[in-house]
């Protein structure tokens, strides 16, 4: 099941299905982002099909306009070839796990995690990389890091794995809680291991959080987006801060 959530005029946020083991289906993302230039990036890769795949080709002149795909998540590959194959004219850019899992794809040479990638698209979108933790994980089941990305115009954060937003079951709402944003669950296996990396990540995180501090949407890969429409808590600054102490101990 693919849904298209139109979270700004030039922020479109696409959900799909990835199913863990071929039967828990925990979702997944991309986003499709008009730029100030007019043209698109997609942030991630998904498999598109039916009414979504109709919708974006009706928006993006049948693909033409898409200039650049941006993998962002080491981790997340499975829909990388698809989504180049549908996108062939669009510049491929991906991680250094992305590079070496897929050495075949006509890959641009700066890598998604490297400063000066960040440089090509500042016109548009800001860019962040944890510190503190492994980016790639020795541990092939640790996807806590990714590059997480700010579009200014839209004040949307785009994360994969890194921060979770949950929404909560009905007997939760019930009793007045309503959703949640989380760090990933993974932090404790992902953390370098030296002393300081606990304090390089906290203040990342507030980094983070005082940066882009006036973002009013994020879009999480494996969980839903927070929309500032649908937003009946906290700031999304507040939120970061929130899930920061969360993990106070595990940093400590």
């Amino acid at each position: 099941m693919q849904a298209l959530i139109k979270v700004a005029d030039d922020f479109l946020n696409i959900r799909g299905s990835f199913k863990v083991g071929g039967l828990i289906d925990v979702g997944t993302q991309c986003s499709l982002v008009r730029r100030a230039s007019g043209k698109f990036v997609f942030l991630d890769s998904y498999t598109l099909s039916g009414k979504v795949q109709r919708d974006v080709d009706a928006l993006t002149n049948g693909g033409n306009d898409v200039e650049a795909i941006l993998n962002l998540h080491p981790f997340h590959t499975v829909h990388v070839r698809a989504m180049h194959q549908r996108y062939p004219k669009a510049r491929l850019y991906g991680t250094a796990r992305h590079l070496s899992r897929l050495p075949d794809l006509p890959w641009e040479k700066t890598r998604t995690e490297q400063a000066r990638l960040h440089k090509l698209f500042e016109e548009d979108f800001e860019f962040s990389v944890p510190r503190g933790v492994d980016f790639i994980s020795a541990n092939e089941n640790v996807h806590f890091s990714s590059v997480l990305v700010l579009h200014r115009a839209s004040r949307t954060i785009h994360v994969d794995d890194t921060l979770m937003y949950v929404r909560l079951p009905l007997p939760a709402r019930v009793l007045g809680f309503r959703d949640v944003l989380l760090f990933h669950p993974t932090l404790r296996q992902a953390l370098e291991k030296r002393k300081g990396a606990g304090q390089d990540f906290r203040e990342w995180a507030e980094e983070l959080a005082a940066g882009w501090r006036d973002a009013e949407n994020l879009c999480a890969a494996h969980t839903t987006a927070l929309t500032a429409a649908q937003n009946r808590g906290a700031s999304v600054h507040d939120r970061i801060l929130a899930a920061l102490e969360k993990v106070a101990g595990t940093l400590r």
